[in-house]
């Protein structure tokens, strides 16, 4: 997939394109099949297929930071766009300018002009341009004068219910990411730089944890849960544990993981927590006994949750061994 940063890059190579057009926040399954209509019928008709989607996201320009977390940075929503097939995905810079644009000026400068389209996609609630007036009517129109068809995409649901970005970041935020897994086609996750911490895990517990520098805005709610462990794109089965700590008295919320049967150094590598299941509540322990009779029991239940199935993700590699923890000392 070619990503391109500004329309002046594309100018005049694409003879002809399909074109959806998106935020794509989560690239959730109603983004995927928006992505997959849109390459199956620019391989029908011999176009080139384009993503357009904009970074920062319009409402970050618009309202700063009184937005909720999104879901997937520019980096991870590239990786999942790409793993959908198009040929081209056009990244534009989203400024107040833009946001100023008629929807006739935006298409005839960037769709018409730029990417020769021929057919455009988009989801059933989208709306472009000045007071979000491109509407799927208004660009049916312009659609008929400039020589393109517009096709919406009915809603997708899951469960009698719309699978949206909003409704998947709610059931993250509630901690709930077993049942945010079929809306996203995958288990949500979070990457980021291991660091070092307070060292309580392995010097006083006996159960080391990878310390995690989080690059994501949104993190699940509080509490330990289940998770694979992305190293080199091989999956290890661990617990995290989000939260403060509260047996010890911390203010600042981490994102700790303690890898079952690893004996390596994590230290300054970037890896990524895959979140399967909830299995309790962060709580305060009365004795440091306790706690590390409490982290052994849960590294138990996750390490039964991890063994089913249905905990697998699929198209990454595992590490060899069961789901079980023998106690070493890796970092």
């Amino acid at each position: 997939m070619i990503v391109a940063r500004t329309i002046q890059e594309l100018e005049g190579v694409i003879a002809g394109s399909c074109v959806t057009i998106g935020n794509f926040d989560g690239v959730h399954l109603g983004h995927q099949k928006l992505i997959g209509l849109t390459c199956r019928r620019a391989r029908a008709l011999g176009l080139v297929s384009v993503v357009l989607t904009f970074e920062p996201h319009p409402l970050r320009v618009l309202l700063g930071r009184a937005t909720p977390p999104f879901i997937t940075l520019l980096e991870q929503k590239l990786e999942l766009i790409a793993a959908q097939g198009p040929d081209v995905t056009l990244v534009l810079e989203f400024t107040r300018e833009m946001a100023g644009l008629s929807p006739e000026a935006f298409v005839r400068r960037y769709l018409v002009d730029g990417l020769n389209v021929r057919e455009l996609f988009i989801g059933y609630d989208y709306a472009m341009g000045k007071g979000r007036s491109g509407n799927y009517e208004t660009l049916k129109t312009l659609g008929a004068g400039l020589g393109f068809r517009v096709e919406r995409l009915e809603p997708v649901t899951l469960g009698d219910a719309v699978v949206s970005s909003t409704r998947i970041r709610d059931l993250v935020q509630a901690g709930e990411v077993w049942e945010a897994r079929p809306l996203l086609g995958r288990f949500y996750q979070v990457r980021g730089k291991v660091v070092h911490g307070h060292d309580r895990g392995g010097k006083l517990l006996g159960f080391p944890t990878a310390n995690l520098l989080l690059i994501d805005e949104l993190v699940p709610k509080t509490g330990v849960y289940a998770v694979w462990v992305e190293v080199d794109r091989t999956l290890l089965p661990g617990v995290a544990n989000i939260g403060t700590n509260p047996t010890f008295g911390n203010a600042a919320v981490s994102v700790e993981a303690h890898v079952l049967n690893f004996k390596g150094d994590l230290y300054d590598r970037d890896i990524r927590v895959h979140f399967v299941q909830r299995i309790r509540s962060e709580r305060k322990f009365e004795s440091l006994e306790a706690l590390r009779e409490r982290i052994a029991a849960d590294i138990v239940l996750a390490g039964r949750i991890l063994e089913e199935p249905e905990a697998h993700p699929a198209g990454t590699a595992y590490a060899s061994g069961p789901a079980t923890d023998s106690g070493g000392k890796g970092r």
